[in-house]
């Protein structure tokens, strides 16, 4: 055991640990430069917004949290639903919109959903899932169950009002939720500078004495140590946390944003601080000869990610039947005009 310099002890990493997180990390990396080919020969239509750059997130919190745990997210949703275990087919076929999707194609890039991996969304409008996060902690808390929800948002969320409304009643309930703000600086094009006097957003939090405070979301590892120390906190029955992830994406808000209100020198300056690499690195530079196995996961992974291009072009668009399907939970419902 090792003590980080936040105080909270945990294990080391193994060389065997440190591969499996590249493995994972990696395939993130891929399967949205994949998606990006992908939706430039309009296989994937509609909206797609990527993860690259944000990883070391998705995959640091699954070091802290457990399986049985939930997450809930807005729309920049493909690399969390890869780190819970949901199957590269699956999301690439919901994006194609097809029938072997997480969600039967209906909900397309937006909306990666799988219940069996306890991953809520992929939520399309701005701050809605906010609420819904701390629905998600009051049901757990009133079950009286050993879990807790991590409610993710974007920087540009945190100005809807229900954001403000959901930390108050989570801290007046005491409910066991992390809300965790991924800033990468921009909500779409607009900068955190220029739409807010506090650009330290975890300071938001104080406003309903709740713990809060920054983690440098470009590293992984700091990512599980401050996400495990936020959800001993919460486990505890001592209440919600508020974390901000200090991150930065490599490509556009969306597939359709040209990138105009950056620099290239910014974007090179975050690069050099890629969350994958310095995975790698690590690997490296503490585990000398370890380049056939890196070559190995590498080639594992274009595996993985050709196959799951292969088996959506493959696989069938959703019947016209299944527009009324999975609507009501009563399967019988009288009122469906058909």
């Amino acid at each position: 055991m090792t003590k980080t310099k936040t105080g909270v002890k945990t294990q080391e990493y193994t060389k065997e640990q440190l591969l499996l997180l590249y493995e994972e990390m990696f395939l993130q990396r891929r399967f949205e430069e994949k998606a990006s080919q992908m939706y430039m020969q309009q296989k994937i239509k509609g909206f797609c917004h990527l993860y690259i750059g944000q990883e070391a997130i998705s995959s640091g919190i699954e070091l802290a949290i457990r399986k049985d745990d939930y997450i809930i997210t807005a729309y920049r949703d493909h690399g969390l639903g890869l780190s819970r275990g949901m199957s590269a087919r699956s999301i690439m076929a919901e994006m194609y919109g097809k029938n072997t999707g997480s969600s039967k194609g209906k909900g397309g890039s937006m909306h990666i959903f799988s219940k069996e991996h306890n991953f809520l969304g992929g939520h399309g409008i701005v701050g809605g899932q906010i609420p819904l996060g701390a629905g998600i902690a009051f049901a757990i808390k009133y079950n009286k169950e050993d879990k807790l929800c991590v409610c993710m948002m974007g920087d540009g969320a945190i100005r809807q009002g229900a954001f403000h409304e959901a930390l108050n009643l989570a801290m007046t309930w005491k409910l066991p939720v992390i809300f965790m703000i991924e800033n990468n600086q921009y909500a779409m094009g607009t900068s955190v500078e220029r739409t807010s006097n506090v650009t330290e957003l975890y300071k938001l939090g104080s406003a309903f004495e709740m713990p809060s405070w920054a983690v440098d979301a470009m590293d992984v590892f700091e990512v599980h140590r401050e996400v495990a120390k936020a959800a001993k906190h919460v486990r505890e029955g001592n209440g919600p946390v508020l974390l901000e992830m200090k991150t930065y994406r490599y490509k556009g808000h969306s597939m359709s944003d040209p990138m105009k209100y950056r620099t290239k020198e910014e974007l090179e300056h975050y690069k050099e601080q890629d969350p994958v690499i310095r995975v790698k690195i690590n690997i490296l530079t503490n585990h000398p000869g370890s380049e056939k196995l890196i070559e190995e996961i590498e080639a594992r992974v274009e595996e993985v990610v050709n196959d799951s291009v292969e088996f959506a072009e493959n696989s069938p668009f959703p019947s016209p039947e299944e527009l009324y399907q999975d609507v009501y939970k009563q399967e019988d419902y009288p009122y469906i005009m058909e």
